[in-house]
């Protein structure tokens, strides 16, 4: 198997695992959502720290800990993934499993507009096009909630900070989740044993099972980081950005046809709008990939 194909199969892999998320913290109940990304703080560094050692690459991360270069940039990551986290917990176990799965689908939409607005890069023609579109889809949307849709917008504009953040800081994903991880160790330790004394605390209380799976919640939040890493090492960025939209329409798919969710008219014209800007903007990102290649003939990419 050439390396490439293993790379999309790991890509496949990490995208379709954060997919089935909205099945997984649900069964964490009756733990909250804030006691549960405590554990995923937890127990994520307790993992990824065991990978380092077996890796041999605690010297490593040790640079990365002591260079304050990358350190302060980390930390501010670490806000901003503790927000993302918690508030797509927080939706997945309120019963809002669509407007999650729409956060990653116009992620990628807000990472650039981010682009153009924190790097003053330029956009082309048909990405405004797309940005545009999505900007509607998001009005559609909001006039069907009755509110904002706030959930999708700050696991959107959270995520698309923490890439970009991330995008300037040269360091691994397991040794940035090691930092991360660790920066919020002692305030997620402080707030347990906080729950704990309060009587309030799900962990050791509802049974062996749920041990077992708030544990579980920091192996399933490395392995799939893991599996991106070994992705993006081996497959172009074209094919990453591709390969980004099994998550949110795994989640969708959750949400109407698994947990039944309510999807009048007008919600649906709000997703299909969503569906139109990322055919715009994938089309604009594989021919621009293209070009870079010196093909000059366009692709269309249509949707699934």
């Amino acid at each position: 198997m050439s390396e490439e194909r293993r790379g999309v199969l790991f890509g496949a892999g990490a995208y379709l695992l954060w997919g089935l998320f909205p099945l997984y913290w649900p069964q964490l109940k009756p733990a909250g959502a804030a006691e549960i990304l405590a554990h995923r703080f937890v127990w994520s560094f307790v993992f990824v720290v065991i990978v380092v050692a077996v890796g041999r690459n605690i010297t490593r991360v040790r640079a990365v800990i002591t260079d304050r270069s990358r350190l302060g940039p980390l930390v501010l990551a670490a806000v901003l993934i503790t927000v993302n986290w918690y508030v797509y917990i927080y939706g997945v176990n309120s019963g809002h499993v669509v407007e999650t799965s729409l956060g990653y689908f116009v992620n990628p939409l807000v990472t650039v507009l981010l682009g153009v607005v924190v790097l003053r890069e330029r956009l082309r023609a048909l990405q405004w096009v797309a940005v545009a579109v999505a900007a509607i889809a998001v009005a559609v949307l909001a006039i069907d909630y009755g509110r904002p849709p706030w959930i999708a917008l700050t696991l959107a504009f959270s995520f698309g900070a923490y890439g970009l953040l991330k995008k300037q800081i040269a360091v691994a994903a397991v040794d940035g989740l090691v930092v991360e991880s660790g920066v919020l160790l002692l305030p997620a330790i402080a707030f347990l044993i906080t729950l704990e004394v309060s009587g309030s605390a799900a962990f050791g209380h509802a049974g062996p099972l749920n041990v077992v799976l708030l544990v579980g919640a920091g192996v399933v939040t490395a392995v799939p980081l893991l599996l991106f890493a070994s992705s993006a090492r081996r497959v172009p960025l074209v094919t990453l950005g591709l390969l980004q939209y099994l998550a949110p329409t795994l989640q969708f798919l959750i949400g109407v046809l698994v947990l039944d969710e309510d999807m009048p008219a007008v919600r649906w014209a709000g997703f299909g709008l969503v569906w139109v800007a990322l055919v715009l903007f994938t089309t604009d990102q594989v021919n621009a990939y293209r070009r870079r290649l010196g093909q000059d003939q366009p692709v269309a990419v249509t949707s699934g």
